[in-house]
């Protein structure tokens, strides 16, 4: 059913969400995936979370379904081999190495992540070589700290040069709230990340490196005659759950990044701070169960569709379109969708001339009041700059509705 967009004095309809158009400032970046610190997206009685930190999120969609300071930092335990594993992966694909390359397993990455070590690890022996397929299932599987800084001394020479690497690969993915201290997770001052960074990686890994993902869903791997299991409980449970990781210590709490996958389904869930690793296990099959069964998908807009409008000044036209690149899906709970608008943020009025296909804004969906999805909005055509006349009735136009946009 059509419902009204209002801006100023002007009114027009749209077919899928209501539109508040607004004077206030574009901020200077604009997430496609919405991950909105200390806030609940889908509220619900009938989920009752503990964990400090969360972000659960549709892949389809990027629809944020439930998020806890999702910025707040933590230190990552083994949750950090999730980085490594992507700088590891990466390397594969530019094809700078190959799954049956082998490295030398030196005396430190024995000692500190081996036998010796008590802590996890795949038991390589000292000056044996494994193979990198060896590694990456150790590292992953057995979640082996010596696999982590044979990796790291391999491929780059010493796991300080690696964790430079582990670094730089999270600057670009954009992980502003990590830094890495070594390829471990072992204890190390400095070193932290957020549950909002940890999904993000996640769901790059999924997306980026089809071929390795794989080797999160495995539940066991035998090398050199010993046999181990996943740590992962997640993935002996009916939920869907195919990777990723677990974490945590007594002192800092325990985590778990996971991915689950039900009847074309994907989530993607990340929380940290639970006290034992039963709690841990529980409220991530709780978040996924409710996640795959309380929700319905909705297509808001098609690909190119008017959403809006923005006002132009000293233009041949007093406004221009607002339109969305591709498709809009949003995953709804199924109770209270008559909550759902949508409100375009943007600096204006715009100044002619104004280009065509030019991000001026941004979509922001809301569900009673929450933001659970935020996406860039682009002009539909080119506005040049008007004659006297034009500039003046704009002027005209500025004078008589500016204050209305200013003060809404």
């Amino acid at each position: 059913m059509p419902l009204s967009c209002v801006f100023g004095k002007t009114k027009y309809q749209t077919k899928s969400a209501l539109c508040k158009l607004s004077r206030a400032m574009l901020q200077s970046s604009v997430l496609v995936i919405g991950i909105f610190a200390g806030q609940v997206a889908y509220a619900t009685d009938d989920l009752q979370i503990k964990a400090p930190q969360v972000l659960l999120l549709d892949d389809k969609t990027g629809t944020v379904l439930f998020s806890r300071n999702s910025e707040q930092q933590f230190p990552p335990a083994s949750l950090a081999k999730l980085m490594t594993a992507e700088v590891v992966f990466d390397a594969l694909q530019k094809q700078k190495i190959k799954l049956d390359d082998s490295y030398v397993v030196s005396e430190h990455a024995w000692r500190t992540g081996g036998a010796p070590s008590r802590t996890p690890t795949m038991f390589a022996k000292i000056k044996s070589s494994p193979t990198i397929e060896d590694l990456i299932q150790g590292m992953i599987v057995q979640m082996a700290n010596d696999a982590c800084i044979i990796l790291a001394e391999g491929l780059t020479g010493s796991e300080k040069q690696f964790v430079t690497l582990m670094n730089e690969r999270a600057k670009l993915l954009g992980l502003e709230n990590s830094l890495f201290v070594n390829s471990t997770g072992l204890p190390a001052d400095g070193q932290h990340v957020s549950v909002g960074d940890l999904t993000k990686l996640a769901r790059h890994i999924y997306h980026q490196y089809p071929e390795y993902y794989p080797y999160f869903a495995k539940t066991d791997f035998t090398w050199n005659k010993i046999f181990q299991r996943n740590r992962n409980e997640l993935l002996y449970l009916d939920i869907g759950a195919d990777g990723m990781n677990v974490g945590g210590t007594k002192e800092s709490g325990f985590a778990l990044v996971t991915s689950a996958e039900k009847n074309g389904r994907r989530l993607f869930l990340s929380l940290a701070g639970l006290k034992n690793e039963k709690h841990r296990t529980e409220e991530a099959r709780q978040l996924i169960e409710w996640g795959m069964s309380n929700f319905d998908d909705m297509r808001l807009f098609s690909k190119g569709a008017v959403v809006g409008q923005a006002q132009v000044f000293n233009g041949t036209q007093s406004a221009v379109a607002l339109i969305v690149k591709d498709d809009v899906d949003l995953l709804l709970p199924r109770n209270g969708q008559d909550q759902l608008t949508a409100e375009i943020v943007y600096r204006g009025p715009l100044d002619a001339p104004v280009k065509a296909d030019q991000q001026v804004g941004s979509l922001k969906i809301k569900l009673d009041k929450q933001i659970v999805r935020e996406l860039p909005v682009y002009t539909s055509q080119a506005i040049e700059v008007g004659n006297l006349e034009e500039r003046s009735l704009g002027a005209l136009v500025e004078i008589a509705t500016g204050w209305i946009r200013k003060f809404r």
